[in-house]
Parts: C-alpha cells; structure tokens; sequence
C-alpha cells in the first residue's frame, strides 16, 4: 500500500480552502479537516496559518517561473517563437490556476505586505532573462524584423491579455453568452488570440 501523503494532502486542502476563502476567511481546523488530518498533526507540518500560506505561494510563484520563464529563456528557438511558447505556457498555467490572478489581486489589496513576498519570488527570476530578451529584441528592431520595444512593455501586455480572462470571467460569461458558455473553448480561443495581438504589436 502507497504511504498517505499527509504534507501533500495538507498542502490540497489549503491551497482550496485559501483560494476560495482568502487569507482572513481561510480556516485551519477547516483545511485539517478537508486533508483527512487533525488539528494538531497540521501544525505539526506548519506550526502557523502564515507559514501554510507562504508555502502555496512560493510553490505557485515559483511554478508559474518554471514553466513559464524557462519557455522564453530556450536558446534553441528563435525569439518570436519563444515568445509564442512563453505566452502559450503562461495561459496554460493559468488555465490549471484559474482562480489563482482573482486571489493573488484581492490578497495585494487586503494585504499589502504580500506584495514584496511575490515580487521578491518572480524579480529573482525574471530580472536576468528579461535583460538578455532585450537585447534580442533590440537587435530584431535593428534587423528591420520587428519594431522597438521595451520588454518590460512587451511583458506587461502579455500579462495582461493573458490574466484578465481569468479575473473577469465571471462577467464575460453572462454578457457574451454562447462566445464563452464553452469555458474550456472559450479559453482555448482566447490564448490563440492573445499570441496573434502580441505578435502584430511587435513585428512590422
């Protein structure tokens, strides 16, 4: 018989219990109880609330760097296409995570201080790679291939076409109807969308 994973039960039940409640609504006793443990054994994996959540968060963040920097760090592709890739694995991600953009959003506002805890996690990854983007991209814009961008623009506009669906969701479907009654087809569409916009922004 495969022994229980008790810390990865742990970690399932809060990541639901945060996702849908937040930090201030989440519930220890509730998440031990959604994990099959007692009270006292998750606090013997994480002694504190804070440090359960600080957990699903740095294993999120650094997921979401993984998968979705190592994508558009991939020397053995052309910029444009990993580019393409980058953006297609950001929405992936996002699609496993749909509620992750909502929550990260309302625990920045309700929450201040978790804000440096995220961009500490992201910064240290990001920081390097967008140099060396920059200055692929200043050399495709001298080669006529593309026009002049900053990445940090270029980067801004991924995140935005690509999170917002997510977070908006709830308002899209009853407004667009039968465009987004699929959820699975409408972000399907969406992700196709958003690599074709980011890739007439920038090639001339």
């Amino acid at each position: 018989m495969k022994p229980k994973d008790t810390e990865g039960e742990i970690l399932r039940a809060a990541e639901q219990e945060f996702m849908l409640k937040g930090f201030d609504g989440a519930k220890t006793a509730s998440i031990a109880r959604a994990a099959g443990v007692t009270h006292a054994m998750l606090h013997y994996y994480f002694r504190t609330k804070e440090q359960l959540f600080d957990r699903i968060l740095t294993d999120k963040m650094s997921l979401m760097g993984r998968s979705v920097l190592t994508a558009f760090g991939d020397s053995r592709l052309p910029l444009l296409e990993r580019l393409k890739e980058g953006i297609s694995r950001h929405f992936d991600f996002l699609m496993e995570n749909p509620d992750l953009p909502r929550f990260v959003v309302n625990e920045v506002f309700s929450r201040p201080e978790r804000y440096e805890v995220m961009r500490e996690s992201i910064s240290r990854l990001a920081n390097s790679l967008m140099q060396g983007i920059q200055c692929e991209l200043d050399a495709l814009a001298e080669q006529g291939e593309i026009v002049a961008i900053d990445v940090r623009v270029l980067m801004l506009d991924i995140i935005s076409l690509n999170v917002f669906p997510f977070i908006a969701y709830p308002v899209i479907e009853p407004v667009f109807g039968s465009l987004a009654a699929d959820r699975q087809q409408f972000f399907e569409m969406r992700k196709a969308e958003n690599i074709e916009v980011i890739m007439c922004r920038i090639k001339k």
